[in-house]
């Protein structure tokens, strides 16, 4: 039914008296003012979201308080034609609390989707900003203000102080609004392989790339944007959820930093989503490896190149010495070596005293990883040996490899919100290591779900505004499929 408000109901909850009053099936109550507003799921213009108790209606009059109170009635979003934006409204609990638009012509329903444009500019604004590792500060802080105004609560830990960069890890929290649903986060880094200053972004048929002075940065923009959308859109939306949280970190380039002094264990969060890897959209890394890196000083011994040569020891020489049959590039399936730097030598006419190399091992076998480091090791160690030189070797175990099984939570919400969308929610493995293995470190079930991001680390990186849209949905229908599950509470 629907039909002119009371005039005496009108002035008590401060609505224009030219409002009506519109159900269109039991338990759901729409009010809006008739002044050429409609309820209409077609349109995607920008949205407010609202950010407070009392929302301001088109009229300009806030009556969301009042009507809450005599209706118990929730926030929405009404789309007014004349100013093209999406305007809270107010609901009652059970049809819009499910996230559903109306159309008041029809009386049909569906619900709220993201807004496409506006996670397009997010992505482009996120991209244009330099934010080198250990340099994130004005993408920081541009983020936290935008995070701010839709309304989340944003704080920021002590990470820059901790490993010696300008920012700090962005937390922000979504409070849940139904009880016992999981508390779960979505995750991006910051942080780019490598300085974006004077980017110039490129779209050709419907495709992201820079112009090929510098890498695009779609790694992590590309999950980082896509996340942002999800929770604003259901905030907009007002639908049942559990406590969503964004992890937005530093320093993921160069090692897991930021990550790794993230306070995740006093969130108490259920489990969660690193947005971090590359196509197909709707696929999950469920596999990871474990990764160690290696050190190497080689200290030979020095002299004059062309007087007296056999009084030096020549570090270059021990090292090719040492590398020469070393086992490198795909060691099996799983596990791969590589040498990544090497360092050394000051003159042409000095016998070199001393080499810097440093190497990494991954492979998704601990066993398997731990014969090949011990084989390069002993390579260095019997080249120095040979020599007269000295080997300094040092081991460092950078992250650890993490598997989760298919029937857990985080598995089974993230496969149903693929097929959802219509994808093929297949499930990877990676030597590829991400802040979902830091995570997994510490208590919290992560996996990493891919994006459209490709070639990364390379200026011929692009993602694709489709991507960026699947990306967008599938983070979204991730909440929704997270909010029908129940805390596993030990």
């Amino acid at each position: 039914m629907h039909g002119p408000i009371d005039p005496d109901l009108a002035r008590q909850s401060k609505l224009p008296q030219n409002s009506i009053l519109f159900q269109t099936f039991p338990f759901r109550i729409d009010v809006f003012g008739f002044c050429g507003m409609e309820l209409n799921p077609a349109s995607r213009a920008a949205r407010l979201a609202p950010t407070s108790v009392g929302d301001i209606n088109s009229s300009g009059l806030d009556c969301s308080h009042e009507l809450r109170t005599l209706f118990h009635i929730k926030c929405a979003n009404v789309f007014d034609r004349n100013r093209k934006s999406h305007c809270p409204g107010v609901y009652a609990d059970e049809g819009f609390a499910r996230g559903e638009q109306a159309d008041i012509r029809t009386g049909k329903t569906e619900r709220m989707k993201i807004n496409e444009e506006r996670l397009i500019g997010l992505f482009l604004d996120l991209c244009r900003i330099n934010a080198p590792a250990l340099q994130e500060r004005r993408c920081v802080d541009w983020t936290r203000q935008y995070l701010e105004q839709i309304g989340l609560e944003v704080w920021e830990d002590e990470a820059g102080s901790r490993i010696g960069g300008n920012a700090n890890n962005l937390i922000a929290k979504l409070p849940g609004n139904l009880p016992g649903a999981p508390r779960i986060y979505l995750s991006a880094h910051f942080d780019t392989v490598e300085p974006t200053e004077g980017l110039t972004i490129i779209e050709r048929d419907g495709v992201f790339y820079s112009d090929g002075s510098t890498i695009l940065g779609a790694d992590d923009k590309a999950g980082m944007a896509p996340a942002i959308e999800a929770v604003q859109t259901i905030l907009e939306s007002g639908e049942p959820h559990g406590d969503v949280y964004l992890l937005l970190t530093c320093a993921e380039e160069i090692g897991l930093k930021g990550a790794e002094v993230l306070p995740i264990q006093d969130l108490e969060i259920d489990f969660g989503y690193v947005l971090d890897t590359g196509p197909p959209v709707g696929t999950f890394v469920t596999r990871t490896a474990t990764h160690d890196k290696l050190h190497i000083e080689i200290i030979g011994r020095p002299a004059h190149a062309g007087k007296h040569p056999e009084e030096g020891i020549n570090a270059i020489e021990v090292a090719a010495r040492a590398i020469h049959g070393m086992r490198l590039g795909r060691i099996g399936p799983e596990t791969t070596a590589n040498l990544g730097i090497i360092q050394g030598g000051s003159a042409t006419n000095v016998v070199c005293p001393s080499v810097t190399i440093h190497a990494e091992a991954r492979s998704t076998n601990v066993e398997e990883l731990n014969l090949q480091v011990d084989h390069m090791i002993q390579r260095f160690e019997q080249a120095a040996s040979e020599t007269g030189a000295v080997a300094k070797i040092t081991h460092e175990r950078h992250y650890d490899a993490y598997q989760i099984a298919d029937d857990t939570q985080v598995v089974q919400v993230a496969q149903r919100a693929s097929r959802a969308l219509g994808l093929e929610p297949t499930l990877r493995t990676t030597l590829g290591g991400s802040d979902a293995n830091v995570f997994n470190v510490r208590g919290v079930p992560s996996i990493v779900v891919a994006t459209g991001m490709d070639k990364i680390h390379t200026h011929e990186e692009y993602v694709s505004r489709e991507d960026l849209i699947k990306t967008a949905e599938l983070a979204l229908q991730i909440i929704r499929e997270a909010a029908q599950e129940k805390r596993h509470v030990l």
